[in-house]
């Protein structure tokens, strides 16, 4: 084995021998069964640091588990479909998704994806992610997408999917509606602006532009300002309609005026009140975010095109009144960051029974427990149901057709699935009147109708549920609202059950600054990056060590350091046992030759395993692999191993089968508690040492609970902190540790084995019956001559004479009371001890000693 460990080499060498099939995933096993509901990253092209994160956490539970004895299905899948894709396809060719036929643009789409999922697949494999590729899917391919839309046939015949107008979030650089649970809030100053309807109504408003929407003015009915207007009636500028002006407790009369515009629509209160009051609908957006012809000179105008050219016009006309800068947060879409804007359309929908959903989440564990109150929050924010039709072309096809005789609905039967209504036709006339003519669907469905089935999918679902509910979803907090949520929407919906049991939330990943990772910001790093320098099982470790589930984590250069070290450092031990336990077999009846080290290392082991067990079962990695580096750095490397060096290479062979047993018990524990987290070092390690198989195909480390000793415990830390003094003596005196030194002596009340107090410190150590007695003698008075010799000039030194020829008994006194009175030419001279340097020395019996206090325990080491 090389001095050093080669963490890449290591791990090129391990991803070349291992097998796939090592992680396949038996439905026939007699083991209990553990699920994971994986995450289906989109296709970017690359696997980030916070995809990193995730997926770590997501392997430390799947190695964890089969070592415990589960059989543990890890699938992938890739969520394809949806704007992410479009947007890049669409930047790359530099096109839109109209300027090619629909199914070359969706040609492009598969293209790309496909190139990515290459790309990633690549990435995952080097992070070590014991992942089950038989169980791989693809959401754009026919036999994952058949799964979408047979969802879509069942809900929609349980009446749970319809049709309808209804006001819709869309986004004009994408040209799609979006969900509610898919806009983002960016924070930002604006400008707000005072217009004059008329002498009596002045409104303040962020978004001139859709004056022409205008169909009321709305006031608080308390604001004593505006009580003789309300139920009268003026006339907007531009489209020049007249609208009441109406009493709501909705309006803030403290925020500009008091008097705000109701616009069909500018935002969701725009939308509560224009169904509460029953207000007309006047639509002046287009889906591409243009002006129409309502907005009279203005149509055909962009949003932020048409706003400056109306506060100008405004400002000629005198309507202007005043411009204010205020904070303002606007909606944008996630994917393109373009502001969002809400139009009336015709969508397909998916019921929300908020109740439903929350009793569902209730039965779910939440790991961490708050994370289900924003589920809460979400849920009860909503305000209209989930709008799932898009209008692009990469994704799931709605299987839906028109009659273009009678206008019937047509949607398709199970068994025709998958289709796509663009190229295919019905296989049956129209029920209602019998014709073959047919116009089919173009929206297509909302990526998240594919990726909330996916516990359903990875057991067999449609045809059948082979084990349902999963016992596990890890996500980030981010997806809350719209990942976890429309799945356990869809599950109670479908097959009317909680989609898991588990689901454990992990946090964002930010830059070193604290800062959310960005390019721009100069703070992310990619993981392939991490990988490449220091190797996959640093950045497993940094994953695991970084936070607590649920929290953010901030990426540090400084921990994948003190990784690699921490790898260095079990490297180096386990090239120490190699050399010492080649040709050693494991045999229970060496138990009887342990000494009190041996019995102290296996307790604080045993103790280790239990605490470690409990902390993976709480999904705590941090706490678990903290307490695994603690005990192997300190308690193994800097202790355990010193104290049994000397057995090992010159002891007795009953000490060393002894220090053997120990040793190979703690490195087959602790490399098999390391394997979850550090799966390339474990296997190489594992191997050196025991060469048995992978240590991935072993089982998790048991407590025995023999092992677990308080007594061996406190005896093994007195040996352990006497070795520890007698090496900080041997430091401050300059001594090599492994210099030899003459007897030491200990008295102690209680008995402990000094076998290996002896060997680490190079000398003979031994016990004496009863407490000796200790004197303090003084070796040397030292004058201090700097001060003596002005002093005294050419008296000194007959005053040092003096001192020095004073008695044992006079110079402690010395030293004790601080002066003494001597002799000099017959003059009774005062001397002070800061003027000398008093040099001591201990005694038992006949031999001069140095005393250490370790607890109630002497120490006595004879002076060389």
């Amino acid at each position: 084995m090389e001095k050093e460990y080669r963490a890449r080499e290591v791990e090129d060498k391990w991803l070349r021998l291992w097998k796939d099939d090592m992680y396949y995933f038996d439905w026939n096993s007699k083991k209990p069964h553990f699920i994971i509901d994986t995450p289906p990253p989109y296709p970017t092209g690359s696997f980030h640091i916070g995809n990193a994160l995730n997926w770590c956490y997501i392997d430390f539970i799947a190695r964890y588990k089969r070592m415990k004895g589960y059989e543990v299905m890890f699938p992938q899948g890739w969520d394809c479909h949806g704007l992410p894709t479009e947007v890049k396809v669409e930047e790359l060719h530099g096109i839109r998704k109209n300027d090619v036929p629909r199914e070359k643009f969706r040609e492009l789409c598969v293209e790309f994806t496909e190139k990515n999922i290459k790309k990633m697949k690549e990435t995952m494999k080097k992070l070590g992610l014991s992942i089950d590729w038989s169980k791989e899917y693809i959401t754009m391919y026919p036999e994952y997408y058949r799964k979408t839309q047979v969802s879509f046939v069942r809900l929609y015949e349980k009446g749970l999917i319809y049709k309808g107008y209804h006001p819709v979030i869309i986004c004009p650089r994408c040209e799609t509606t979006i969900a509610l649970a898919e806009i983002e809030y960016k924070e930002g100053r604006t400008k707000l602006n005072y217009i004059k309807f008329d002498e009596n109504v002045i409104i303040a408003t962020t978004r001139p532009e859709l004056i022409p929407a205008c169909v009321a003015v709305a006031v608080h009915p308390e604001d004593e300002r505006y009580k003789d207007l309300v139920g009268e009636t003026v006339v907007v500028p531009i489209s020049g309609q007249e609208v009441k002006i109406i009493a709501d407790e909705e309006v803030d009369p403290n925020y500009g005026t008091g008097m705000v515009m109701i616009c069909t629509f500018g935002d969701k209160q725009d939308v509560r009140w224009w169904k509460k009051h029953g207000l007309e609908l006047r639509q002046v957006l287009t889906r591409d975010g243009k002006l129409n012809e309502k907005a009279g000179k203005y149509a055909g105008l962009t949003v932020s095109e048409a706003r400056e050219k109306i506060i100008e016009d405004f400002r000629k006309e005198g309507r202007l009144i005043k411009v204010e800068e205020v904070n303002h947060k606007v909606g944008v879409c996630w994917r393109c960051k373009t502001p969002v804007e809400i139009i009336p359309e015709e969508q397909w929908f998916v019921k929300v029974d908020k109740e439903r959903v929350l009793e569902a989440a209730r039965k779910i564990k939440w790991i961490p427990e708050h994370m289900y109150l924003r589920l809460e929050d979400w849920v009860e924010s909503m305000e209209w149901d989930w709008v799932i039709s898009r209008q692009r072309v990469f994704a799931t096809p709605i299987p839906v057709w028109y009659c273009e005789n009678c206008g019937e609905t047509i949607v398709a039967k199970e068994e025709w699935l998958p289709v796509d209504p663009t190229r295919d036709q019905p296989k049956e006339p129209c029920p209602k009147c019998g014709s073959t003519k047919f116009r089919g669907e173009d929206d297509v469905l909302d990526t998240w109708m594919d990726s909330s089935i996916t516990p359903l999918a990875i057991v067999g679902w449609p045809e059948e549920l082979k084990e349902y509910p999963t016992h596990l979803r890890p996500q980030g907090h981010d997806i809350i609202r719209t990942w976890a949520f429309y799945t356990i929407l869809r599950s109670i919906y479908l097959v009317d059950q909680i989609p898991w049991y588990e689901i454990v939330i992990n946090g964002m990943v930010l830059g070193e600054d604290g800062r959310k990772m960005s390019k721009s910001l100069g703070n992310y790093v990619e993981a392939e990056e991490v990988i490449e320098r220091y190797g996959a099982d640093c950045l497993r470790q940094w994953a695991a060590i970084g936070g607590v589930v649920g929290s953010d984590v901030a990426f540090s250069w400084k921990e994948i350091k003190s990784a690699s070290r921490f790898q260095q450092k079990f490297w180096s031990l386990t090239r120490f046992a190699a050399m010492h336990l080649e040709n050693y077999e494991l045999k229970e009846e060496h138990e009887r030759y342990l000494r009190d080290a041996d019995r102290w290392i296996l307790s604080k082991l045993n103790k280790l395993i239990k605490e470690v067990d409990r902390a993976m079962e709480n999904y705590n990695f941090s706490e678990a692999l903290k307490l695994i580096r603690g005990f192997t750095w300190y308690d193994l490397a800097d202790n355990y191993v010193e104290l049994v060096k000397n057995r090992l290479y010159s002891g007795e062979e009953n000490e060393k089968l002894a220090a053997k047993y120990t040793l190979y018990k703690t490195m087959s524990a602790l490399i098999r508690l390391l394997a979850p987290f550090t799966p390339f070092l474990s296997e190489e390690c594992w191997n050196a040492l025991f060469k048995t198989g992978s240590v991935h195909k072993q089982s998790y480390p048991e407590v025995e609970e023999k092992f677990i000793d308080e007594e061996a415990e406190r005896r093994g830390e007195k040996i352990r902190r006497i070795v520890e003094e007698i090496r900080r003596y041997k430091h401050d005196r300059k001594m090599a540790l492994n210099a030899p030194m003459k007897r030491i002596l200990i008295y102690s009340p209680e008995r402990f084995d000094v076998r290996d107090i002896s060997g680490a410190v190079n000398a003979d150590v031994s016990f004496i019956e009863e407490m000796p007695k200790i004197e303090t003698k003084v070796r040397e008075v030292k004058p201090k001559y700097s001060i003596i010799g002005p002093k005294f000039k050419e008296k000194a030194k007959i005053v040092v004479e003096a001192v020095t020829n004073l008695s044992e008994e006079e110079k402690l006194k010395f030293m004790e009371t601080g002066k003494v009175e001597v002799e000099v030419d017959g003059e009774r001279i005062e001397l002070s001890s800061d003027w000398f340097e008093f040099k001591l020395e201990k005694v038992v019996g006949d031999l001069s000693v140095d005393v250490l206090e370790v607890e109630n325990v002497i120490v006595m080491i004879e002076r060389v």
